[in-house]
């Protein structure tokens, strides 16, 4: 009774270190192996073994073994001796002495064949079988609780190997995720899907093609609008660093007390709220781009402070002490006067030369016109996307339109436009009357004047219905009834009666 005893708080002591063993923050195969050291010092199961399931097929193999010199390199499939039996059976299998268990393989080596063998599955929900713990006792003595003391290592094994598989699938797929997106987003970004072929915005491609292959600091200007943001992330997914981070700040949407905490980070304790330490912007795009989005609205403050990290690529926290020195790109991009800034005072010209290394220009939408058909098309199409992929149809009475207004929010306003004419259309089908709902026709009388003019239609275009037809004449005709009636070939009677029954709205001149 007392070697019974003795034998219970053995293994309760065990199953203590090896609960702790498991719960520390070792790597599996570091915890595995001092498991079985724990079970051959602690309660004489000698050699232990952990075998563990492969994931692409049924067969198993050696995790981990207690002891000096054995091949690890054994495997053992379903059925096939008594490590397969016992993945093969789900279940517990002890043997009272090896020699007289037909099963037994002795691959290894070292089992004494005149002693006991017990193996447990390590079996997890569902009685999904992950892998088999086996050992040997040094003796015969109570081979039924040794068994239930084995199980119940087993189960602590099973559930930790089961977490870190799980673990690891989770992290499999959030890999391929992450790989996913980001070649989604190198093709989204590739210097072909910028829509545009007008020759200021061919300008702008080639010097985006010569800035991608240099690690230097780009500038991009213009109005609010004009797609610095998407030249911004081109330039960094065509560049050497395009597998590094790529992140944004908007300079004119903080204070400089939040820009600074922001860009540098901070320490524990550094300003009231900072209950830890935190990584600033450029640290975390070391070894990738930062884009300073309106970069002009900085205060004469804190361009000192960024300068200095433009200049050396050192910073200190907010509150800290130590300098950290930093590997990162630069694009900016502000919509300001910077050389006006700068005679006036409000920005530092030596700042300004930081960072106007390479500048890059992006043209008003009203002086590339001939792009709005191609960008037109591209916005309606995520348009769609964002209405639950509903078709969407721009006629050519409605594009006519577009090509008279200045657009003095440039694409932003074209965006804006299409999206409230696609809510305006029940049909998905944008013509002429439904870009005057919007209010854009009335805007155009007051808008810059237009530097090109839209080009005179086919009107014997068979793609064209009769409705667009008919709406073209008008318009060549300066909506006089009967010049559209002679370019139609029709009578002033006939037009007058497809205005009506097309339901066309007559502009008044």
């Amino acid at each position: 009774m007392t070697e019974r005893l003795l034998l219970v708080e053995s293994e309760l002591d065990t199953l203590f270190l090896v609960s702790q063993l498991l719960n520390s923050n070792h790597n599996l195969r570091n915890k595995l192996k001092g498991i079985l050291e724990i079970l051959h010092k602690r309660s004489g199961l000698q050699y232990g073994m952990i075998t563990l399931r492969d994931v692409d097929d049924d067969s198993m193999s050696i995790c981990e073994i207690y002891g000096e010199g054995i091949d690890r390199s054994v495997r053992y499939e379903p059925g096939e001796g008594l490590v397969g039996a016992i993945l093969d059976e789900g279940s517990t299998i002890v043997v009272e002495r090896l020699a007289d268990e037909s099963r037994f393989l002795s691959r290894l080596g070292v089992y004494n064949p005149d002693l006991p063998f017990i193996g447990s599955p390590l079996a997890v929900e569902q009685g999904e079988v992950v892998g088999v713990i086996a050992a040997q006792p040094c003796d015969a003595k109570f081979l039924g609780e040794r068994a239930r003391f084995l199980e119940m290592v087993a189960n602590l094994v099973a559930q930790s190997v089961n977490m870190l598989r799980v673990l690891e699938r989770k992290q499999s797929q959030l890999a391929t995720e992450r790989d996913y997106l980001k070649q989604a987003l190198v093709k989204n970004y590739r210097f072909e899907n910028i829509i545009g072929h007008s020759e200021p915005m061919l300008k702008v491609f080639d010097i985006i093609r010569q800035v991608s292959k240099w690690h230097t600091t780009v500038l991009i200007r213009g109005e609010s609008g004009t797609g610095k943001e998407v030249v911004a992330n081109s330039i960094h997914f065509n560049s050497a660093c395009a597998n590094g981070p790529f992140l944004k700040l908007n300079c004119a949407a903080l204070p400089d007390t939040l820009l600074e905490s922001e860009l540098f980070g901070h320490e524990k304790g550094a300003f009231s709220g900072a209950i830890g330490q935190r990584k600033g912007r450029f640290e975390l795009a070391d070894n990738g781009t930062l884009f300073l989005d309106e970069v002009g609205e900085i205060s004469a403050s804190f361009q000192a402070k960024l300068l200095r990290v433009l200049q050396e690529g050192e910073f200190e926290r907010v509150g800290g002490v130590r300098t950290l020195k930093v590997n990162v790109r630069i694009i900016a991009a502000t919509n300001r006067n910077l050389e006006e800034d700068v005679a006036n005072g409000v920005f530092r010209e030596d700042l300004y030369y930081r960072l106007n290394v390479m500048p890059i220009y992006m043209p008003r939408l009203c002086d590339r016109l001939e792009d709005v058909p191609d960008l037109a098309a591209f916005l309606l199409k995520r348009i769609s996307k964002q209405q639950g992929g509903r078709p969407l149809e721009l006629k050519e009475s409605a594009l006519r339109i577009l090509m008279k207004h200045s657009w003095p929010g440039n694409v932003r306003e074209l965006e804006n436009c299409l999206e409230r004419a696609a809510i305006m259309s029940l049909e998905g089908i944008i013509d002429r009357d439904v870009i005057v709902s919007t209010g854009l026709e009335s805007e155009i009388g007051i808008s810059r004047p237009a530097p090109t003019a839209y080009k005179p239609v086919n009107l014997q275009d068979d793609e064209m219905d009769e409705r667009e037809k008919v709406i073209a004449a008008l318009e060549q005709s300066g909506w006089v009834k009967a010049k559209a009636a002679r370019l139609l070939d029709m009578t002033p009677r006939q037009i007058a009666y497809r205005i009506q029954t097309l339901n066309i709205k007559l502009k008044q001149i």
